[in-house]
């Protein structure tokens, strides 16, 4: 009986001792905690180390995970005596929060006015210590979310109101025994981008993370893929509020990010409440210390606490005696100053023949950053270049461009991650020793290449000597009509994401087509009709219906269906869906109300609409699209079938590269790749891949230098034959440009629209572009580059083979192709 009622005491204490709420009635005393209701935080009085003879505080805690993490401290700077036993926790009785000691005396409190003493104080799931002016109100008067302390708890806000000029910052406390304030505070910067930053003594940088990437801080390699989901930064420009908060999915995981009092930013997580582990620390090497080299010098990590430090490529240690003494603050100075410095009364449009850019990769980006609006690194590049107070660049996934005019202070050289930083160097600085290599590639490529056209015009001459002519005839399998086929078809669209490519209904599609009208076609391509049509809830449509004869079959479908819903770019047409049903293979495309380049560049009454402002804009359109397909987006693709049929416009008259039925993906990496089946349209197609099979971007490259020509001079070149000297489209626009004669390959209708200057460069261009050997052809990067600025360009070589129909032909296949049971002629012409 006796040991029952002992129990009973025991479970009546227990009770006691926690309590769920803090009203005017019912204080905390220094022997009760406050539990929230899921018993994941405490809220009471402890010491800090436990030491009884420490001063007493209030705080909040994980409740049931070891070692005990203080995440919140009531009176920091106000402690109660570790004597005092009568100190409490109470509402009021004007309804603040008040914390006095045993003598009655206000230590610390809420500093709210509340119309009546009911309010209430109560600890949440989520740490967040709440006064309410009931228990059942919904909103807080007051929050402890509101006034952070060392640590940051998910959904816990970091940043600032610039409009209230309220500020959520971290403090560490003065030692771990000690909670006041310490010397170190993190917050965020008011850049844009911002960046997490620890300063100590209040405006001393001590630490940085870098840019905000809009999942991660750059300059912190650690921040991984498990927690960056819940990582956000949220930038409202119009409220002036820039804040930092992080989210843990995963219900069994508890986690905490909190600033030390030696200054280490760190996150630690508790899975299924076992002990804290760390998760990542921000600062982990002496290279993580601000400035570590100073301005102009990189660090590396080492094993030793001393920083491995060296100059930047083309600078100097400013101080020779202070750096050999392992004093490296000073930083690093120019060897050679920059052409924009030394030239200042020169035309900014100068600099890039006497200034030039070294990478250097896996950094993290120096400190003092300026956002630059570009729709590209190409445009972000020249901005920099055009701008003579601009010292670097980098163009960041998910960020944009970032350019720095200031001092390079605080880069780091990482074993991963990172970003690549582009450095003004002048061209003396720049390494001579990989140009050399590339002059060198290039030659030896260059003389191969000469050599096996001469033995190819030899054979051929040889060859209309003997009176042969060779004509190559293939066949395929048809299996495209198969049940099998159907069956692998239908199987391939079930299981796209149906967020990247939605599945139309045949019915519906019928219905805006007008049953595939005669009166809705649009035109005809090598895939088949396209139609124009209107759905239910009046969006326009354009349906590209698979045509039996085409030659194009699933392989192609389901390749155009796989690269336009990966595929997203202001320059490439957009794919809404498709639809596919017995035979039947449709692709639904967004409307463009001026169809296809060639039904205006080659029509005599609607060409007049293309002045020269949007035939440029077309051209640089096009480039855009064809860099992002081969350098910016998560695929590298080859489109092996670029021609101004396949150039949509927009109402604006915007470009919009189309028809990926041919077009391949290759690896990162990889350069060339052989095909056995060629494909594309004659006229278009470069030397190695109509002769060779072999494709590349610079297969593409040349297509685009023929795209150029032909807006330029509003000609087919499939149909053009100068008689007088026996010269295709490509070998006359050359042999004009050569004699000084460019500008008459321009249009007749561009005489009072074109700018002659900006019309011959992107001559010249189209002429670089369409060069025989595919090592002397730029790659897109360049030639987005050359279109945007005034720098010299190198000479063209005069192109020796075309490929495109014969001249008698007075109906050329645009869209011819090279596929199944069908027998191509090719006539291969040597200039």
């Amino acid at each position: 009986m006796f040991i029952l009622f002992l129990f009973s005491l025991l479970l009546s204490q227990h009770h006691c001792a926690e309590v769920y709420n803090i009203s005017s009635s019912q204080p905390l005393a220094q022997e009760q905690t406050l539990v929230s209701p899921g018993r994941i935080f405490e809220l009471g009085f402890f010491s800090p180390n436990n030491n009884s003879d420490n001063n007493k505080y209030v705080g909040i805690w994980h409740k049931n995970i070891l070692p005990r993490k203080v995440v919140w401290v009531a009176n920091r700077e106000k402690p109660i005596a570790a004597a005092d036993t009568l100190a409490s926790l109470a509402i009021s009785s004007n309804g603040t929060l008040e914390l006095v000691d045993g003598k009655q005396n206000s230590v610390w409190s809420t500093n709210i006015s509340v119309p009546s003493n009911t309010s209430a104080a109560m600890l949440l799931d989520s740490g967040n210590f709440v006064v309410k002016v009931s228990i059942g109100a919904a909103d807080p008067l007051w929050q402890s979310f509101d006034y952070p302390s060392d640590t940051l708890l998910p959904s816990m806000l970091l940043g600032f109101d610039s409009k209230s000029g309220m500020k959520k910052v971290l403090t560490a406390w003065k030692s771990e025994s000690d909670p006041s304030t310490g010397m170190f505070l993190v917050g965020l910067t008011p850049q844009v981008p911002s960046q997490a930053v620890i300063w100590m003594n209040g405006s001393t940088l001590y630490y940085r993370t870098g840019p905000w990437d809009k999942s991660k801080f750059i300059g912190v390699p650690t921040m991984d893929d498990e927690y960056q989901s819940g990582y956000n930064l949220d930038d409202n420009v119009q409220q002036g509020t820039k804040y930092f908060s992080y989210n843990i999915l995963d219900k069994t995981v508890q986690a905490y990010i909190d600033i030390t009092s030696e200054g280490i930013l760190k996150l630690m997580d508790s899975v299924n409440g076992e002990n804290w582990n760390l998760h990542w620390a921000a600062q982990k090497n002496s290279c993580d210390k601000y400035g570590a080299c100073g301005p102009f010098g990189v660090c590396t990590a080492s094993e030793s606490p001393t920083p491995i430090c060296k100059c930047l490529k083309g600078f100097k240690p400013k101080s020779p005696e202070e750096w050999s003494k392992g004093n490296r603050t000073a930083g690093c100075e120019r060897k050679t100053k920059l052409f924009c410095e030394s030239n200042t009364s020169k035309s900014v449009t100068l600099r890039g023949k006497g200034d030039g850019f070294s990478k250097m990769v896996r950094l993290k980006v120096p400190d003092f950053h300026e956002y630059i609006t570009s729709s590209d690194a190409v445009e972000c590049k020249i901005q920099c270049l055009n701008n003579c107070s601009c010292l670097a660049y980098a163009y960041v996934d998910n960020i944009g461009c970032l350019a720095w005019s200031k001092d390079l202070i605080d880069i780091q050289k990482f074993s991963s991650g990172g970003v690549d930083l582009f450095i003004l160097l002048d061209r003396a600085e720049i390494d001579e020793g990989n140009r050399t290599k590339l002059i060198v590639s290039l030659t030896v490529t260059g003389f191969i290449s000469i050599l096996g056209a001469i033995v190819f015009g030899l054979h051929r001459l040889r060859a209309h000597q003997k009176g042969k002519i060779k004509v190559t005839t293939k066949f395929f399998k048809v299996t495209d009509t198969t049940e099998t086929s159907r069956d692998t078809l239908q199987e391939y669209i079930r299981n796209q994401d149906p967020w990247e490519l939605f599945i139309y209904n045949f019915d519906s599609i019928l219905i805006a087509t007008n049953n595939f009208s005669i009166s809705n076609k649009l035109g005809e391509g090598g895939f088949g009709p396209v139609y124009k049509g209107m759905l239910q809830e009046g969006k326009e449509i354009a349906v590209k219906r698979l045509s039996s004869s085409s030659g194009q079959g699933i392989e192609e479908f389901k390749n155009e269906t796989l690269l336009m819903s990966k595929l997203q770019h202001k320059n490439l047409a957009r794919i809404m869906g498709c639809c596919v049903k017995e035979d039947e293979k449709l692709l639904i495309y967004e409307f463009m109300p001026n169809r296809s380049l060639d039904t205006l560049l080659f029509d005599p009454v609607r060409r007049p609409e293309l002045d020269w402002g949007r035939r440029f804009n077309i051209i640089q359109g096009v480039a855009r699209g064809l860099l992002y397909l081969h350098h910016d987006s998560c695929l590298k693709v080859i489109h092996r079938d670029l021609k101004v049929s396949n150039i949509l416009l927009d109402e604006n008259m915007n470009p919009k590269i189309s028809d990926f039925g041919l077009a391949r993906i290759v690896q990162g990496t990889q350069n060339l790749t052989n095909t056995q089946k060629v494909v594309g349209t004659l006229g278009y197609m470069s030397p190695e891949y109509a002769m060779g099979g072999i494709f590349s971007e610079k297969s593409d490259v040349y297509s685009f230098g023929v795209l150029i020509l032909e807006i330029i001079t509003g000609r087919k070149n499939t149909s053009f034959y100068y008689y007088e000297q026996h010269l295709g489209f490509l070998a006359y626009a050359w042999h004009s440009w050569n004699e000084g004669r460019g500008l008459e390959l321009v249009d007749k209708v561009l005489a009072d629209s074109s700018s002659s200057s900006e019309v011959m460069r992107c001559v010249h261009i189209g002429l670089l572009c369409v060069q025989d050997n595919a090592a002397d052809r730029p790659i897109m990067p360049d030639v987005v580059f050359m279109l945007s600025s005034e720098i010299d360009l190198p000479q063209p070589k005069r192109p020796i083979f075309t490929f495109q129909n014969s001249v008698s032909d007075p109906q050329p296949k645009y869209d011819n192709i090279f596929s199944t049971n069908e027998a191509t002629i090719t006539m291969i012409e040597g200039r």
